[in-house]
């Protein structure tokens, strides 16, 4: 998000520059620089044996599969925020957490952080902003997943992840 105005003050921020960064939105009067702030969310890959937990919500695309996915909310880290988006849409509770990268939607302002995790206990019951919320195997996941670009290349670095576990 880039701002037009002071969030403090509410007058017309005047553009200074800020070294490596550039000519940044900055407030006069309250002697304040405010840089872009991307949305963060997590995608999490979640994964029961050779499966893999996959998401329809034609709100996101239209006829693609996803993976679970959702925006961090103030005052939690994003650890937190990965348990707590699986638990609310799909009713399961997940572990072993690990970090995969992260990818940006410039035009959404979106910063994506990646997870893969582990199933741990619960049955599948889908929120009401999941249409469907299905166990698949991982091997036809991208098959499942036509427009979701960032989702099949989560799935590609899931099969590589697993292969250097098994081959340890």
């Amino acid at each position: 998000m880039r701002f037009e105005y002071c969030p403090k003050c509410g007058r017309r921020l005047v553009e200074k520059f800020s070294w490596d960064e550039g000519g940044v939105p900055y407030c006069p009067d309250d002697d304040l620089m405010f840089f872009d702030t991307p949305k963060p969310c997590i995608v999490v890959a979640v994964l029961r044996e050779d499966k893999i937990l996959l998401l329809k919500q034609s709100y996101i695309y239209k006829n693609s599969k996803v993976l679970l996915s959702g925006y961090v909310t103030n005052g939690e880290n994003i650890e937190e925020t990965v348990i707590r988006e699986v638990k609310e849409e799909t009713g399961i509770t997940i572990d072993s957490l690990k970090y995969l990268g992260s990818d940006c939607i410039p035009e959404k302002e979106i910063l994506m952080i990646t997870f893969m995790a582990k199933y741990v206990s619960g049955e599948i019951t889908k929120s009401s902003e999941v249409e469907w919320a299905e166990w698949c195997k991982i091997c036809d996941a991208i098959s499942e997943m036509s427009e979701d670009k960032i989702g099949k290349r989560i799935v590609n670095k899931v099969l590589k992840e697993i292969k250097t576990t098994i081959s340890i």
